[in-house]
């Protein structure tokens, strides 16, 4: 039996790490709407990492993939979505902090936490690594400095 419960849950977790995103309309910082499951549909690999301003470990990860992230898009042609999590006044503090620290990725507003309900995420930060065909092939939460080196190897 409990070898049963053991194959079953492996699979649910299988059947989970494996699944496309969900279809949530987010805006980015210019007001423009995104259908999130359109994201990873250009053959490339793709990452969605939640954020929030007042997060310190999440700011240590964007700074420390955004030292990689050239290389990464000309060895793969990855595409980084950062998706804020900020609520009422820390919104307006999105687009000074992505502009201030030069970073190149798209960046999409989550203030109703919309997507990240549906991704399942539950503390932040959390990055998701799709592969060329749309599938989630990592997610972790919490940042150690040094992972990104991590999500290097998901990108090939």
């Amino acid at each position: 039996m409990k070898r049963l419960i053991s194959i079953c849950l492996i699979a649910l977790c299988a059947i989970s790490l494996h699944a496309t995103l969900p279809e949530v309309v987010l805006e980015d910082m210019d007001g423009n709407t995104v259908q999130t499951d359109k994201l990873a549909t250009t053959g490339k690999p793709v990452i969605i990492a939640f954020f929030a301003t007042w997060c310190k470990p999440c700011l240590r990860e964007l700074k420390a993939i955004d030292e990689l992230y050239d290389d990464w898009q000309e060895e793969t042609g990855v595409e980084m979505y950062i998706v804020s999590e900020d609520q009422g006044q820390d919104m307006k503090k999105v687009k000074p902090l992505v502009n201030g620290n030069d970073w190149d990725f798209h960046v999409l507003l989550d203030p109703n936490g919309e997507l990240k309900r549906a991704m399942n995420v539950q503390n932040i930060p959390h990055l998701f690594v799709i592969d060329s065909n749309g599938q989630t092939v990592y997610n972790h939460s919490g940042y150690v400095d040094g992972s990104e080196t991590e999500i290097r190897k998901y990108l090939k």
